[in-house]
């Protein structure tokens, strides 16, 4: 092992997404990733840039096959494929593929064509690489995701769910977008869990594709469901004449108010009216939807879920290899989209990101309106470097503008006040503990510099 490698810095980044159907093949944050490059093309540092998995949306382009992707790409981001050969011609790249661009393992062509760019392909789910006397182990992560297990690797029949999924409706919502009233649907790779998906769908067409009319028109009722179904239910113990007084009470004020309060009892009727109609109506429904699921589990057929879980998995998969590499003390993994750190068994499993607008769910404070979905970016770049005995992980933020106003009606943004996300990267983490002394080294010596 070169021992002058195991100084070298290494910058990761991964979950790109780059390309797909039509307005999938936007990349929003094109400047961003030709600066950050352009800054490693001219760095003095003994540096290397790992991408880890999904740098490309191979899965989400439909309308060619195999190498012929490659040549699509190369045409689509002329100056990100001419960006990447001056940056490579300084410093190392090594491209990991992952589930969305898996094909990259497929076909051997791959490694030549990404070569002409000074990209280094690594066919395989997984590397490793040394910093100081410790081990980082590489892999994009859909492994532990059983909706994106790849059976057999480099298999190009291989099928798993969410190959069907980002084929079928990701790459169908790329090519529809451009039809709404704003063109939303392209973010649906912004959304994950993939569960929330068709919450999703029915919060954007509730407060973008809804006739404006219609949608203030129902804001009143929805926000006021919750204080209507306890009238409701005030106004059944009225007329069984079990509880009188609330109701008497009301109508005696809002007599005093002549016309004005005339229209607020006209309105408080409709509102209670169709609020008890949803409670007799929704207390069958229930037990009804609650005896089908018991019975759906009862014979298995949603087993799993249709997205992992976004730490469990990569604890236990850290936790393997970190016992069977004793000088591995770093898990690095993307496919999450949510950048984080957590120790497990005295080493450090960390994500990094993605490059994606990402989506946070924001539910309603009261009432049933739809959740409101707050965009934001999160770009970043991990940085692990080695001082002494120590291992440092560093997340730099790549600076983007939050994404415009318009991309939330009035409404949302009146709901969502604030109510923004944290968008703060985690912060520095030191790693403090030396591996053993005898422990063998498992690490791969990285590519010399160009």
């Amino acid at each position: 092992m070169d021992t002058d490698a195991e100084d070298r810095v290494y910058y990761v980044i991964s979950d790109l997404h780059i390309g797909g159907d039509e307005q999938l093949g936007e990349i929003e944050f094109r400047e961003e990733l030709l600066d950050f490059l352009a800054r490693l093309e001219t760095t003095d540092e003994d540096a290397e840039l790992v991408i880890n998995g999904d740098a490309f949306g191979l899965w989400e382009l439909t309308d060619v096959e195999g190498l012929a992707k490659f040549d699509v790409l190369v045409e689509t981001y002329p100056a990100l494929f001419e960006q990447l050969r001056a940056t490579g011609s300084n410093i190392p790249i090594t491209l990991l593929p992952g589930n969305h661009d898996h094909e990259l393992a497929v076909y051997d062509g791959y490694v030549d064509r990404l070569a002409q760019y000074n990209v280094t392909l690594v066919q395989s789910q997984s590397f490793t690489r040394p910093v100081g006397d410790h081990v980082v182990h590489f892999e994009h992560g859909h492994q532990h995701d059983p909706n994106n297990r790849i059976e057999k690797w480099g298999d190009p029949n291989a099928r798993p769910l969410g190959y069907y999924y980002n084929t079928k409706v990701t790459s169908r919502a790329g090519q529809l977008s451009d039809r709404g009233r704003y063109n939303w649907l392209k973010d649906v790779q912004a959304v994950t869990p993939t569960e929330r998906m068709p919450v999703w769908v029915l919060s954007k067409y509730f407060y973008r594709e809804m006739n404006p009319v219609l949608r203030y028109a129902l804001v009143p009722f929805l926000l006021l469901f919750n204080v209507s179904a306890v009238l409701a239910v005030v106004a059944g113990l009225n007329l069984l004449g079990v509880w009188e007084a609330p109701v008497t009470m009301t109508s005696a004020f809002l007599a005093q108010l002549g016309t004005a309060g005339t229209v607020i009892w006209l309105v408080l009727v409709v509102n209670v009216a169709i609020a008890g109609l949803f409670l007799l109506v929704g207390i069958p429904l229930y037990f009804l939807r609650r005896d089908i699921r018991k019975t759906v589990n009862r014979f298995g057929i949603f087993e799993t879920g249709l997205t992992v879980d976004a730490e469990e998995p990569y604890a236990a998969a850290a936790s393997d290899i970190f016992a069977a590499q004793p000088r591995a003390a770093i898990y690095c993994y993307g496919h999450t989209h949510r950048p984080s750190v957590q120790a497990v068994d005295g080493g450090l499993v960390v994500n990094s990101g993605t490059w994606l607008k990402r989506l946070h769910r924001r539910d309603g404070v009261i009432g049933l309106l739809p959740p409101v979905f707050y965009p934001s970016y999160q770009l970043c770049a991990v940085r692990l470097s080695a001082t002494d005995e120590n291992v440092v992980v560093d997340y730099e933020e790549i600076q983007k503008p939050s994404p415009s106003p318009e991309e939330l009606t009035l409404t949302e943004r009146l709901l969502t006040l604030g109510r923004r996300p944290d968008t703060s990267l985690p912060d520095r983490t030191v790693l403090t503990e030396s591996p053993p002394a005898d422990a063998e080294r498992a690490a791969v010596s990285p590519p010399e510099s160009r």
